[in-house]
């Protein structure tokens, strides 16, 4: 059985991160992807999706995500349920994240990054265990050289 999914789309506002009561971080926000297809007056329709991350990666996505920014999420559905305080039943579906990347350089968001300092480091954050210290760009921002020739060796490529 397989539960995978991949989201490309903007935050609709700032992430909020919180703890359980055992210390362990969580993280929520929304993010806004566009449909492949145009409605009938011509207006584009997008999907309002849910998304958690947990631990380090929610940490991270609170410290470095903010309202309006390109954002890959890499993960799986889960459907849960719980009573409300009225005695209804309420179905929650939401993406649980396990790796992010932030897919465009803050310095091209129009100052809605905030410090511009704090964001310097590697672009894309998975889940614990997942081997990524070995390539580190030594917290360089890579859009940094905005429009010039970029130094990558074979070891970066992908194939």
């Amino acid at each position: 059985m397989l539960n995978r999914v991949i989201l490309i789309g903007r935050l609709t506002k700032d992430p909020e991160l919180r703890y359980t009561p055992a210390g362990v971080a969580v993280t929520q926000f929304t993010l806004a992807v566009d449909r492949p297809f145009t409605a009938q007056g011509g207006e584009r329709e997008a999907d309002f999706i849910p998304v958690v991350t947990w631990r380090q990666l929610a940490e991270t996505c609170a410290n470095y995500l903010r309202k309006g920014r390109l954002t890959a999420v890499e993960g799986r559905i889960q459907v849960r349920n719980y009573e409300n305080n009225e005695g209804k039943r309420v179905y929650v579906t939401e993406v649980i994240a396990d790796n992010v990347r932030f897919l465009e350089s803050p310095n091209r968001e129009g100052g809605s990054g905030g410090n511009s300092s704090a964001t310097r480091e590697e672009p894309s954050y998975g889940g614990e265990g997942r081997g990524n210290s070995s390539r580190k760009n030594n917290n360089q921002d890579p859009f940094s050289d905005d429009g010039k020739p970029i130094d990558i060796s074979d070891d970066d490529l992908p194939f």
